[in-house]
């Protein structure tokens, strides 16, 4: 697939912040916090103690991933410095067998692969190989991913034949290694080790004493850490550690260390509670969860093994119809960071992590190249715009790490986190975007996403396409298809849930006189996906309102000439959405969504109201363009039934302006 450039409008600026300003401010608290020194210190460069969490290493190379795309599309001599330089620092932090993970070469350095539940040294891995891959698709050289494959193959050779005791507890390797794979072609162990790891998840005997084993280790492990660290202190006296900002905020359920202690002691938290081929309903930890779909999606593809369709389309329904928030966010449980039962969706315990929300974004979209089906596109789209945008500021500096729908000013976006895995997740996904938003196979071309961008895609031919779009404020999509010759070729559209009977027209390229005729033609000779409702019961609700269900692909296989243009006006009219009677506390309320965007109320706009218990008159909601709101933006307003006009800000702005109350459900 050839690069897509994002030319302009909403994700151009969005792009351009995080281009400019959010990986240099991102590079500056890793320093700061001392994750780029710890692999100063295992490189020998330096003295010092190691700062942050085991995991740690993670953060730096999401950056690095990010800054590599980045630097691809935008050019710059301080990233590109950074970046070569930070590879150099691998390179002499590595070991010469190919293992880098700073917290045992520092501080157990005869110790690997003892607590993979928890510790995570094949997630750290995991990125390291995401890191290596990116940064050779988007340099052409082979410095950082021949220390990512060095890792690699240690994994490989140390793991291989293993039992499911050496599976990891938070997926991602699973993933890097099928991704290595992919670039690698001639090489079939990171597949395998891959598929191990998979197909081992959920066969551990006696799981839950492993589990406290670990835990017993670990504590002792960070006893004897900050033992050492206080007698280093005592001996550097003028030795200035490094300071971990706060850990991020949130509302804590009432049973919430009962019900992680449950979930951990049975293997869901870490999804090894059964093997992952009857894993069919999403627990645990959310991003866990979700990466390890990813990873089972891409081994279907990448093996052609049909028999996990199925399973994940079953655990895909069951998320979306009855553990998923109106905003696609996930997680409804703070002290798990994951799912809880059956519309337990309460706004204000919401977790909705915005690397869940990412995880959710890589699920769906090899979901959609696995099966062909629009939906998986639909609510790529919805959480793209809502659960992932909200997770970043708009100056790209201040980040939420968790999302709620409801917010009494106790929650606030922040510099930086003591557990930092949101703000690079977020930068290596909007580096990538472009990614996203076509794909080629032998059915034709597919538009999955509507954002204004340019590319070359080659079906037989030479095809330029180019992408005019006023989302989210406006509905008109214009796309000009622009073949080397005249040639016939399928092309698929996506109709998304929020406009699915909205057809396109075609302008063609003939002569005037048959510009109606053309418009005709493909407006009554077109192709529509059936509808598919994501559930086994057609009439049941899903949990937040929100189907992606609705969504389809329209397609025309016809012959496409040189300057074609296809033209959508999407309907973008206000929305209420109900959420399930099952949702306790959402009787009588709505939420209020236009086009891809959920809307909320902030109380900054609505200094004299409450917002928690207000009632707006459902036929006073309307839309206006702002331009002095929040950057520009499109406003909802309405009447209350006392006679107070509100406003409603789309739920990823919230937040923007300083600490502040939120809600996305409003009494109606």
């Amino acid at each position: 697939m050839a690069s897509t450039k994002i030319t302009a409008g909403f994700w151009h600026d969005r792009l351009e912040v995080n281009a400019h300003k959010a990986i240099f401010h991102q590079w500056d608290q890793l320093e700061a916090s001392g994750c780029i020194e710890n692999f100063r210190i295992a490189a020998g460069e330096v003295e010092g103690f190691r700062e942050g969490w085991f995991f740690s290493d993670s953060d730096a190379y999401k950056w690095l991933e990010a800054a590599s795309r980045i630097n691809a599309s935008h050019p710059n001599s301080r990233l590109a410095s950074l970046i070569d330089n930070f590879i150099s620092l691998l390179a002499k932090a590595q070991m010469p067998d190919g293992y880098l993970y700073t917290y045992n070469q520092i501080n157990f350095p005869e110790v690997r692969w003892q607590n993979l539940q928890i510790e995570h040294e094949l997630y750290c891995h995991g990125h390291l190989i995401e890191a290596g891959i990116s940064h050779f698709i988007a340099s052409g050289r082979s410095d950082l991913i021949d220390i990512a494959g060095r890792a690699a193959d240690r994994i490989v050779e140390d793991f291989r034949d293993k039992g499911p005791e050496f599976t990891p507890g938070h997926e991602e390797i699973e993933i890097a290694l099928m991704h290595l794979h992919q670039v690698i072609e001639a090489d079939t162990a990171y597949l395998e080790t891959a598929r191990q790891f998979l197909e081992q998840r959920g066969r551990t005997t006696g799981f839950a004493m492993s589990i406290i084993q670990q835990n017993s280790r670990v504590a002792q492990r960070y006893k004897i850490v900050k033992h050492r660290k206080r007698e280093y202190l005592a001996a550097h006296p003028d030795f200035k550690p490094y300071q971990l900002p706060p850990g991020n905020v949130t509302r804590k359920h009432p049973l919430a260390k009962l019900r992680w202690f449950a979930s951990a002691l049975s293997g869901k938290y870490f999804q090894q509670h059964t093997p992952v081929r009857k894993q069919t309903v999403p627990v645990g930890h959310s991003v866990r969860f979700v990466y390890l779909e990813t990873a089972l999606a891409l081994l279907a593809r990448e093996t052609e093994d049909n028999s996990l369709v199925p399973v994940l389309e079953k655990a895909w329904e069951h998320m979306v119809m009855r553990r998923m928030y109106v905003t696609g966010g996930i997680g409804s449980l703070p002290g798990l960071e994951g799912f809880g039962n059956d519309y337990e969706l309460d706004p204000e315990y919401a977790y909705g992590e915005t690397c869940a929300a990412l995880a959710c974004l890589f699920w769906n979209w090899e979901m959609v190249q696995l099966t062909g089906k629009a939906k998986y596109s639909d609510l790529f789209e919805w959480q793209l715009y809502n659960a992932a945008a909200v997770g970043v500021s708009l100056d790209g500096l201040t980040y939420f790490y968790n999302n709620p729908l409801s917010c009494r000013g106790d929650i606030t976006r922040k510099a930086w986190y003591a557990i930092p895995c949101c703000p690079s997740n977020l930068s290596r996904t909007w580096a990538d975007l472009g990614k996203y938003i076509f794909s080629l196979n032998d059915d034709g071309i597919f538009i999955h996403q509507y954002i204004s961008c340019e590319t070359i895609l080659h079906a037989s031919i030479p095809v330029n396409i180019r992408i005019e779009s006023e989302l989210p404020w406006n509905g008109k999509i214009l796309i000009h298809v622009d073949p080397a010759e005249k040639k016939k070729m399928k092309l698929s559209f996506r109709l998304p849930s929020w406009s699915p009977d909205t057809l396109p027209v075609l302008h063609g390229s003939e002569h005037s006189q048959k510009h109606n005729k053309d418009e005709l033609q493909f407006s009554q000779g077109i192709e529509l996906e059936d509808r598919v409702v994501p559930i086994r019961n057609a009439h049941e609700q899903p949990a937040s309102g929100f189907n992606p269900g609705e969504s389809r692909f329209v397609s025309s296989d016809r012959s496409w000439s040189p300057e074609d243009r296809i033209e959508f006006n999407f309907d973008m009219s206000i929305k209420m959405r109900h959420a399930h009677p099952k949702v306790k506390g959402h009787q009588s309320k709505v939420t209020l969504t236009r086009g891809p965007l959920v809307y909320c109320l902030e109380n900054i706009d609505n200094p004299n109201v409450d917002i928690f218990s207000l009632v707006i008159e459902t036929s006073s909601v309307r839309s206006e363009f702002d331009k002095t709101l929040l950057g520009g933006i499109v406003k909802i307003e309405a009447e209350t039934k006392d006679g107070h006009t509100i406003t409603f800000i789309p739920y990823h702005l919230w937040g923007n302006r300083g600490c502040s109350q939120m809600t996305v459900w409003v009494k109606a």
